[in-house]
């Protein structure tokens, strides 16, 4: 398995590998023997130091796909051998304001996995039982590992932008959450226009492949006003850039648990008149809830939604990682295979 330690973040070996005991399933918890688990941009941000996890040494990674290999004493919807996901939510409390009205991604005492809880970038994981999620024999271990963070983000992030069905969508990036929101949202708003801002032309070839109406870097202007644009890069750039570029009373999503300090100057250029007059807003997105993991599996499963994905060996997930910091052109997702789990 592979562990983030306290203060090292020399790009390129920013995981080492080590031999630590299995986990027990506690009482409601089952223990997964892991398949696969995809790589995440979160997972450099918490490698990089930019999110803190809960405690050290940590094993990251929160899209996990495996089989079950024992369940805990007061677990009884789950049997061993059950094929299953992990997401990004852990644990939420199930009591407060906000999980009582489905919003258990603002808990306060929320829980992530491979962050506060460890992850799958190792040949077992335990979990709670009940933030686990059943998967559609229609979706390889390859193919849903993006969807249980990629695309859940995505599809809240989507129903976030508040679309109607007509109406203009944009995208900022175009990585491993945004190659799933296209596809969403040309199956769920037809008529819909989706404008891709891509720094790099592989990319914005990409998009174009998967039916965006229009691409162009990120500078560019789109062919008209847009009613939302969902923002999923690690920069601030885009979103300056992005919020003339939309319609009165437009949405700017933004789909980033962390953003890098390197831009944060391009802040300043924020103009009311032309930035946020006209009732333009800017809303975040927190997390996931159980809830959003399950209807994206849902939809992919009934759309027959196939994420794209290079699947490498967990042995590379250094390199994986490397490729997400330099920003060089992925196609769709990285899926780390743990059955290669040697040689770091």
């Amino acid at each position: 398995m592979l562990l983030i330690k306290p203060g090292d973040g020399r790009p390129g070996a920013w995981l080492t590998e080590e031999t630590v005991a299995t986990p027990g399933a506690a009482d409601d918890d089952v223990l997964i023997r892991v398949s696969v688990c995809g790589v995440c941009r979160t997972d450099l941000d918490l490698v990089e130091g930019r999110l803190r996890a809960s405690h050290y040494p940590l094993i990251p990674g929160h899209q996990i796909v495996g089989e079950i290999a024992a369940v805990g004493g007061r677990v009884h919807d789950r049997r061993d051998g059950d094929r299953v996901g992990v997401a990004w939510i852990n644990h939420a409390c199930g009591e407060c304001r906000w999980c009582r009205r489905g919003e258990e991604n603002l808990c306060p005492y929320f829980r992530a996995t491979g962050c506060d809880a460890d992850g799958g970038y190792a040949e077992y994981v335990a979990a709670p039982a009940a933030f686990t999620y059943p998967l559609p024999p229609a979706l390889d271990d390859e193919h849903a590992a993006p969807l249980l963070c990629a695309g859940a983000i995505g599809w809240r992030s989507l129903r976030l932008a508040g679309l109607r069905d007509g109406d203009p969508l944009g995208l900022t990036g175009f990585g491993a959450s945004a190659h799933l929101v296209l596809q969403l949202a040309r199956h769920q708003y037809a008529n819909s226009p989706v404008y891709v801002f891509a720094r790099s032309a592989a990319e914005r070839d990409f998009a174009r492949e998967l039916g965006a109406a229009w691409a162009g870097d990120t500078a560019d202007q789109p062919p008209g006003p847009l009613a939302a644009i969902i923002d999923t890069t690690p920069a601030w750039t885009p979103v300056v850039d992005a919020l003339p570029r939309l319609m009165p009373g437009g949405r700017l999503v933004i789909n980033a648990i962390r953003k890098l300090d390197v831009d944060r100057g391009e802040l300043a250029r924020i103009d009311y008149p032309t930035s946020l007059w006209m009732e333009r807003e800017i809303k975040s997105v927190a997390n996931v809830t159980r809830a959003d993991v399950r209807e994206m599996l849902d939809a992919a499963a009934a759309m027959h939604l196939t994420p794209t994905v290079d699947v490498v060996p967990l042995a590379k997930a250094n390199d994986a990682l490397a490729r997400l910091r330099a920003s060089r052109a992925i196609r769709g997702a990285t899926v780390l295979r743990v059955g290669d789990a040697s040689g770091v």
